[in-house]
């Protein structure tokens, strides 16, 4: 045997004795890597620092050091999915490619009109960002169609010919086509792109309809404007991934996990780049679903964190909530995603002292490079992993797989600085950058919670990313919560999220109509046609399975401004009796609003599908529960609640399943640590799960 391969029986092809599935996931801060083995059920994680001047580069690095570590050969790797923040850090930074819009004429401003509204209205500083299309480069069209589809003027060819011809004078790369009423009818649309594509073949050229076909002109240019801004620099970066696996012998062809929680293939990620804008976010909800399911914890507040953000998801029976409307950076994006709250506290969240003497944590973040004071790569800046370092909660083993190594001394120099200016103790500043990021956390959990209607004390909190265990008991204990559940690798979670997805494609037609029985028909006919073109989008992505079909329903009361998601059943069309429809709207609005009108009108906005095929079945390995008490490996000085205490400093790899233990402690394993105060109770599990119950 060579390299981990056997000859066929039939003295064919080479087959693999070892079939690996890679997840990965990278973040501001690191490279996430969790890969499977799924003959023997071994399981390999990774941490590596990214490269934000290469991006891709540091995945070369990780299949190395998996390979070398873990024996992972890359020809036996029949799954690879991925996912990246190459877009969203487009937008970010703004460094996407020059485009050009062409929208109806005397529409010209209806990105910098928006919605009308300001984004901080209580502000009197406030400002509204830069759209991402200069209004230089926003042409009108001559052209009209009507709402309800009937074509009132033709798109003037003349006005599509000098527009072209300024956009190539001013440099742009791209356009985007988004005329009225679109949604409707994209004839106007297509034809005005084939247009520019025979002035200007060099031009690439997407149009509203094709990215996302909903009413609402703003949401609708916005979505094609996010799709296009970052259409190069997302389809040079997979290009380049396709090169480097074929160059490593990986034979699987790379999936890419989307905003929606699934995945998709590379090729489509190429031209639907906006549907991965939100893909890591996304990946780690979905990782986190599936390890609920895993346990049987039913309602999971998670919260992941990284190097510069925390986010905040729910997962209620073993299932993500989705939305539309998420932001990037300052534009909504208008499609299905998975409901994410964030806020900029990260582990390399930088503390500073604002003009009025006021204690800040982030939102800028010290990132990977030069990454926080105690990384020893150059940082200077105070952050909350200083200031983790400065309390003893970090610092007593190596970090990320051995490639850092905390220097206590660089952590309490740089959280030293803002304590001469805060007038306090080193450790008393460090507590307090603490309890402020906790503070903001608990302020964004607080809304995301009311928005969709829920008690968090109801659930339990499931800490994930480098940061998560670090911080989440504290907020858990602030939010009144009794429960942590915390995965056996926490800081791979995202990775494992797109290990275990689902091939899922979004699509959506806009009925815009009363719901009546003369509406059932319509439905029936939207529903099939929907059916049908997420079947062949399947089919396209290479699943030759079943399709598992979700269906729901954007409605509203007649004369309200904002739809509510209403999940349907198919068999609910049959017929025309909208009876049961209608009952799931009432039920919906009562539950998010406490109130229902049942004898409103009722608007069906949008009609929404999900084509699902199911990803591969995989199995982690358990073990058998054995009540045992843990060790500690030694105790370590911790400052907290403004005193010197010794803590167990326990091993994760050491806890088998059934041990047991009492905080104060710390659990201390390759990919991050796990930070438990006083009064806390913590079991192991089957799975390997870390359960935290606090005392009343």
């Amino acid at each position: 045997m060579d390299g981990g391969m056997e000859r066929g029986r039939d003295g064919g092809a080479a087959v693999p004795e070892v079939d690996w599935k890679v997840g990965v996931d990278i973040g501001g801060t690191f490279i996430d890597f969790c890969a499977l083995e799924t003959r023997s059920g071994r399981v390999a994680s990774l941490k590596v620092l990214t490269t934000p001047d290469d991006p891709g580069a540091e995945l070369m690095t990780g299949l190395t050091l998996l390979a070398e570590r873990e024996g992972l050969d890359p020809r036996a790797v029949t799954r690879f999915v991925h996912g990246t923040t190459v877009g969203m850090n487009t937008v970010i930074q703004r460094k996407g490619a020059p485009l050009a819009l062409l929208t109806n004429a005397s529409f010209e401003d209806v990105i910098e009109l928006a919605r009308l509204r300001m984004p901080d209205t209580y502000s009197l500083f406030c400002s509204r960002p830069d759209q991402l299309v200069s209004r230089d480069m926003v042409f009108g069209i001559p052209a009209r169609l009507r709402s309800d589809g009937t074509e009132r003027q033709a798109p003037d060819r003349a006005a599509v010919a000098d527009a072209v011809a300024a956009i190539r004078a001013k440099g742009a790369l791209g356009v985007v086509v988004s005329f009225l009423h679109s949604w409707r009818d994209d004839a106007q649309e297509s034809a005005v792109k084939e247009e520019v594509a025979r002035l200007a073949p060099e031009l690439f050229v997407f149009t509203s309809a094709e990215v996302w076909p909903v009413i609402r002109e703003y949401e609708r240019t916005t979505t094609a404007i996010l799709n296009a801004y970052v259409h190069p620099r997302i389809s040079g970066y997979l290009s380049a991934l396709e090169e480097r696996l074929a160059g490593r012998g990986v034979p699987a062809r790379p999936l890419l996990t989307k905003s929606n929680g699934g995945v998709m293939n590379a090729a489509e990620g190429k031209r639907a780049c906006v549907h991965m804008l939100l893909s890591g976010a996304a990946s780690g909800v979905n990782g986190a679903a599936w390890l609920a399911r895993q346990a049987g914890e039913p309602r999971i507040l998670t919260l992941d964190i990284g190097g510069t953000s925390a986010d905040f998801a729910l997962i209620i029976d073993g299932q993500a909530r989705f939305g539309v409307g998420e932001m990037i950076g300052e534009f909504p994006l208008h499609i299905p995603s998975v409901s994410v709250s964030s806020i900029g506290i990260g582990g390399g969240s930088i503390a500073s002292v604002d003009g009025q003497g006021v204690l800040r944590v982030g939102p800028e973040s010290a990132g990977s490079t030069p990454g926080p004071a105690c990384y020893g790569r150059g940082g200077e800046w105070a952050t909350v992993t200083d200031a983790m370092v400065v309390c003893g909660w970090l610092g007593h083993s190596q970090m990320a797989y051995g490639q850092l190594r905390m220097d206590a001394d660089l952590a309490r120099a740089a959280v030293g600085r803002l304590a001469d200016r805060l007038g306090r103790s080193l450790e008393a500043t460090a507590q307090a950058i603490l309890d402020v990021a906790v503070s903001e956390m608990f302020a964004e959990v607080e809304k995301m919670a009311a928005r969709a209607g829920v008690d968090v004390r109801d659930f339990a909190l499931m800490p994930f990313g480098g940061g998560g265990p670090m911080l989440g008991v504290f907020l858990a204990r602030e939010l009144g919560m009794s429960r942590v559940v915390a995965p056996r690798w926490p800081g791979v979670v995202s990775a494992l999220g797109g290990l275990v997805a689902d091939l899922r494609g979004d699509f959506v037609r806009t009925l815009f109509a009363d719901l009546d029985a003369g509406l059932m028909p319509v439905l029936r006919e939207a529903f099939a046609a929907m059916g049908r073109e997420g079947r062949d989008w399947l089919a396209a992505q290479g699943h030759s399975g079943a399709a598992e079909l979700g269906i729901v329903a954007d409605m509203r009361y007649a004369g309200q401004s904002y739809e509510i998601e209403t999940p349907l059943r198919p068999d609910w069309l049959d017929g025309d009796d909208p009876g049961a429809i209608a009952d799931a709207f009432h039920a919906t609005h009562a539950r998010l609003y406490d109130f229902d009108d049942p004898d409103g009108r009722i608007e069906i906005v949008n009609l929404r599908l999900s084509a699902i095929g199911n990803g591969p079945a995989l199995h982690f390995p358990m073990a058998e529960e054995e009540a045992s008490a843990a060790s500690a490996e030694r105790t370590v000085p911790i400052f907290t609640g403004g005193a010197v205490t010794p803590v167990g400093l326990y091993r994760r790899a050491e806890l088998p399943a059934g041990a047991r233990f009492q905080g104060p402690a710390i659990v201390a394993q390759e990919d991050t640590t796990f930070a438990i105060p006083a009064g806390t109770e913590a079991r192991v599990d089957a799975h390997l799960n870390l359960h935290l119950t606090f005392a009343e």
